[in-house]
């Protein structure tokens, strides 16, 4: 009998299509970055994490691959993982083999083939681990499903550096939630990406193979394919740079000429060079990351970093 159990609870089109038309109706235009991730856009981001100038996977791996024993430690035995977006589960798989017998995995994404695809694997790798997959928007309120035994504490882990793509308020809103997700006992395992110089950071949001481009641009295709839009891909480029004064990388795409896009019967005119926000991608120091942190009701009680301050991960007890 399979241990793999998967609740989808993903918001259904008509979330999408409001999301979409509230972003392109407001000035400036947006699009919400969890919109990047359906299985081509999943793909598309594998890929990203492989190219040499994307430091951030390969540096946060090397850390895992480095400190999980110690981070296994700090969760103790018996525990249910959480984990935001899951994505191929890489690096869960370090801390999954050095956990002392953890009762249950629960990974949250938001594309579901990719979703079961990662859970099916684990199943077979883990087959003493209940895998238990959730497809839904973990910016959303969720409940977790009721293991077969019971765990002693919850630990979300949440790789990869995606709470930079919250500004600090919701950034502080979603990790006071997870801090009430976790309850009594549980704790927070969490990558942040910290400052650097900005050069270094830029070109890993503009790699010479024009991977990031195709993933940033691929949401447009994505709308014309499930809500009927009509955006002309050909007439819109990857545009990434770091913002000094908030501290992050800003991603958008930019009409390269003065065009008109409809969506469900609602047109939009852009003029050339105006830009629809795609991500923010916010870069933190240690203790900058832990005010946001303390103010959700999360206490610090260790960090481990690369050997050149790059990139962070934190372990967060609930107070």
């Amino acid at each position: 009998m399979s241990n793999v159990r998967l609740l989808d609870l993903k918001p259904k089109t008509g979330i999408f299509l409001d999301d979409v038309l509230f972003g392109l109706g407001s000035k400036p235009r947006f699009l919400p970055c969890k919109y990047f991730y359906d299985d081509r856009g999943s793909k598309l981001f594998e890929r990203i994490c492989e190219l040499d100038e994307y430091y951030l996977t390969r540096t946060e791996l090397a850390i895992m691959e480095r400190y999980s024993a110690d981070m296994a430690k700090r969760i103790g035995p018996h525990a249910r993982i959480v984990e935001f977006g899951s994505g191929s589960s890489l690096k869960t798989r370090l801390l999954l083999d050095h956990l002392s017998e953890p009762i249950a995995y629960v990974p949250v994404d938001i594309s579901r083939e990719h979703l079961q695809q990662s859970a099916n694997a684990l199943s077979e790798t883990y087959p003493n681990i209940e895998i238990l997959p959730i497809c839904t928007d973990f910016t959303q309120h969720f409940h977790l499903p009721k293991c077969r035994r019971d765990p002693s504490h919850t630990i979300v882990y949440f790789p990869g550096s995606t709470i930079g793509n919250f500004s600090p308020g919701p950034a502080c809103e979603l990790a006071r939630r997870i801090a009430l997700l976790c309850g009594e006992n549980g704790g927070l395992l969490i990558g942040i990406d910290l400052q650097k110089d900005v050069s270094f950071i830029e070109a890993a949001y503009n790699d010479a193979k024009g991977v990031t481009a195709s993933f940033n641009l691929n949401l447009l295709r994505r709308i014309n394919e499930e809500l009927d839009g009509n955006f002309d891909v050909a007439q819109f480029a990857h545009h990434a740079f770091y913002n000094e004064q908030f501290g992050r990388i800003e991603m958008h795409v930019i009409s390269l000429c003065e065009q008109t896009v409809e969506i469900d019967g609602e047109a939009f005119e852009f003029v050339k060079n105006e830009t629809i926000r795609t991500e923010y991608s916010h870069k933190y120091t240690v203790q900058g990351f832990e005010k946001i942190a303390n103010q959700a009701g999360l206490t610090l009680r260790e960090s481990w970093c690369d050997e050149l301050n790059m990139f962070a991960v934190l372990y967060f007890d609930v107070a």
